[in-house]
């Protein structure tokens, strides 16, 4: 697998470890997914020194792991702070999406559309409390008429309409509306 620190590799931070906890090497999982279930034993990680990390034993009520090899404190004390990465194809395999829901990454790089206008191009997916907005770079013809260079859409009806992953296109409306806010 790739090292996840190259800035071109697609790697996924899911996860990082905590603190140790007991006798047996125990550690805390700091989930950082929508996707829980791929937090199995056995389960095979990456972490940023390109080091594979699987998964020994896992119980997500407590939120604790204990990795393969390391059953000490001493041991598990090496891998606190450290981050898991997923790649993009190991998680289209073992998270499940639900109808009409989509990875953030495939949503990252679409173009927003509103009756027929590109308003921009989503450069990134914010949660904020329960809600998922998403942060559009506006399309270089609006900033030039002095619309803001990025601004927010909630990814929900009835602001969005559509969205196309195969095309790389969300419909939307009221978008315009809140870029001229903005």
């Amino acid at each position: 697998m790739s090292n996840p620190s190259k800035p071109d590799t697609p790697l996924l931070h899911v996860a990082t470890l905590g603190r140790t906890i007991g006798l047996k090497g125990d550690m805390n999982l700091n989930i950082k997914t929508d996707f829980p279930e791929q937090f199995v034993n056995g389960a095979r990680f990456v972490d940023t020194k390109n080091r594979v990390v699987i998964l020994e034993s896992v119980n997500l009520e407590r939120h604790t792991v204990r990795l393969e090899g390391v059953n000490t404190p001493e041991a598990a004390k090496r891998y606190v702070n450290t981050k898991l990465f997923s790649s993009y194809e190991q998680t289209r395999e073992q998270c499940h999406l639900k109808e009409g829901e989509f990875f953030w990454f495939d949503i990252i790089g679409c173009t927003i559309i509103e009756s027929g206008r590109l308003l921009g191009t989503v450069s990134a997916v914010e949660r904020f409390g329960t809600l998922d907005y998403l942060s559009v770079a506006t399309e270089d013809e609006l900033i030039a008429q002095g619309e803001v260079k990025t601004f927010l859409i909630p990814y929900q009806a009835p602001f969005i309409i559509q969205t196309d992953i195969d095309r790389k296109e969300i419909y939307v409306s009221g978008a315009y509306d809140i870029l001229q806010a903005s």
